[in-house]
């Protein structure tokens, strides 16, 4: 009968990633293990010197088709299926002459990759692997007997243990190389799956599936007693996911969510006509600022709420420079995020040994397709990624006063950060910053007095009196069901309102603008944040 650890007498290795292969083919070699391949790894191995038997010599039937038609064989998959101590099964290997396969070693196609770099269907469709997955799933299911690797960082791990145990791998680790075998092949499967819903803008496709590969492991979530882990799905949008962390701690669970929320903020801002800084606390952002000096504008989008930014998130949206990182380390700060980074404002930067500096290399495309995902108790909630933006709506000015130019440059602004914060959004904008910002209230009348008395301790913050609303414009981020949201901004001090517009009550509330002498636009689309 089987011992309960059998050794690795036999190896299929069929890779697309052919890094570490040779020595560790060598290394199994050297432990006695005969090696099958195909194609191009069993030329790499060959010419290496090594011995390695053409998986065709045990199917008696040539690879045809392009390729397409290799391991799918019974002369395989009866090698990775049999159960060993199963005397049927070991008859049938004896019938057919199907000879054991003990290690697997597969990667799979790489369609992940040839979608992230932007090929053709036809080359999409060809990158679609069939047989890797087919043995992967098999020599997983039979796990009790069979060792399977899909990634080089697990090459030592096996080789570590079949020199300790007599050439043999522990069950335990098939286990977990099992686990890691289906995980694998089911986020390669969701990719596929997720490929063909873009391509043919299938929206609500009757199944979903999701998956990505481990980037970090994090050592808790949001807070200490909970587990998280930081997972990447081969979307290539510039941004945390992407990004090369220069130096720093380790990103938390918070750090990352916070961090991208505020790098998406300051994408909207094309730096070749506006650069933009926005600090963000808890997701939300405490101040924002657009312009064409970066000193200038991120001590703008400070002075809005000064308290709130310490230990938050800047984004710039442009490379940062000494001057702009001299500023920015005078405030604890917990990440610093931005295309790039003088090498003299990362010395600076760099004074501050747990500050975290992430480098993108470009801005993501805010108005690309792509999926927002959240779970609810018994399923998850999918919804296309809110891309709209101001610029590219129509603009209605419903009162009988018109903003002025400034007006109109500083709503438009306004909205665009609406989109960023927690519904009910509220935020005034004066000069290209943010004055105050109301967030995540549960009625609008109260993010518009929250944001209002906001700017008033902000005032009094930087020496001055008075409130900074004062002579500002307001956005709401969704539409005011009566007129006292307005009012109530109009008392704060701002003079023009932009709001998606679209209340049973818009009538009243226009009125209400044009006594209290604002001008009022509608943009027919609303943000709301959740």
């Amino acid at each position: 009968m089987t011992a309960k650890n059998p050794p690795i007498l036999r190896a299929l290795i069929s890779l697309s990633d052919k890094t570490g292969l040779i020595e560790f083919a060598q290394k199994l070699h050297d432990l006695g293990v005969e090696l099958l391949s195909t194609g191009g790894t069993a030329k790499a191995i060959a010419d290496a010197g090594i011995p390695v038997k053409d998986v065709a010599d045990i199917t008696k039937f040539p690879e045809m088709m392009d390729g397409r038609v290799k391991t799918l064989h019974p002369a395989v998959h009866g090698g990775l299926l049999s159960l060993r101590d199963n005397e049927q099964h070991v008859k049938a290997q004896a019938e057919y002459n199907i000879p054991n396969i003990d290690l697997l070693v597969v990667n799979l196609y790489p369609f992940e990759a040839t979608v992230a770099k932007g090929g053709d269907y036809e080359d999409c469709v060809e990158n679609i692997d069939i047989g890797g997955p087919a043995m992967i799933r098999a020599a997983a299911k039979n796990h009790g007997f069979v060792t399977v690797i899909l990634e080089n960082k697990d090459y030592d791990l096996v080789l570590g243990e079949m020199a300790e145990n007599a050439g043999a791998t522990k069950l335990d680790t098939r286990k977990k190389l099992a686990a890691k075998a289906y995980a694998r092949t089911a986020a390669y499967d969701a990719a596929i799956a997720n490929w063909f819903a873009k391509t043919l803008d299938l929206s609500t496709p009757d199944y979903r599936a999701f998956g990505g590969n481990l980037k970090q492991s994090l050592r808790y979530g949001e807070n200490p007693h909970q587990t998280a882990a930081f997972y990447v799905n081969g979307d290539n949008r510039p941004g945390v996911a992407t990004a090369q962390q220069l130096q720093g701690k380790e990103l938390s669970f918070n750090n990352i969510n916070d961090t991208d929320a505020a790098f998406e903020l300051v994408a909207e801002f094309d730096p070749s006509h506006t650069k933009a800084v926005a600090i963000i606390k808890h997701a939300n952002p405490c101040g924002v600022a657009t312009g064409s000096d970066l000193v200038a504008i991120y001590k703008a989008a400070l002075k809005c709420d000064p308290t709130s930014a310490f230990g938050g998130i800047v984004a710039v949206n442009d490379t940062i420079d000494a001057a702009l990182a001299t500023e920015i380390v005078k405030v604890f700060t917990e990440v610093i995020i931005a295309p790039d980074v003088t090498d003299e404002a990362r010395s600076i930067i760099a004074a501050k040994k747990n500050l975290r500096l992430l480098i993108t290399g470009a801005l993501p495309d805010t108005k690309a397709q792509g999926l927002n995902i959240r779970s609810v108790s018994g399923g998850m909630l999918v919804q296309s990624r809110d891309n709209g933006c101001v610029d590219d709506l129509e603009l209605k000015v419903v009162t009988k006063k018109a903003p002025t130019e400034q007006e109109m440059a500083d709503m438009k602004l306004a909205f665009k950060i609406c989109k960023h914060v927690k519904s009910n959004a509220i935020i005034y904008v004066k000069n290209g910053a943010t004055v105050g910002i109301g967030a995540g209230q549960m009625s609008r009348i109260d993010s518009t007095r929250v944001a209002a008395q906001k700017s008033i301790d902000a005032a009094a913050t930087a020496g001055e009196t008075g409130k900074l609303v004062e002579g500002s414009v307001v956005a709401s981020d969704a539409f005011f069901p009566f007129a006292d949201g307005l009012l109530a901004a109009a008392e704060a001090g701002a003079t023009a309102i932009i709001q998606p517009g679209g209340s049973m009550r818009d009538d009243e509330v226009i009125a209400a603008a044009d006594k209290a002498g604002l001008a009022m636009v509608f943009t027919g689309m609303r943000h709301f944040k959740h």
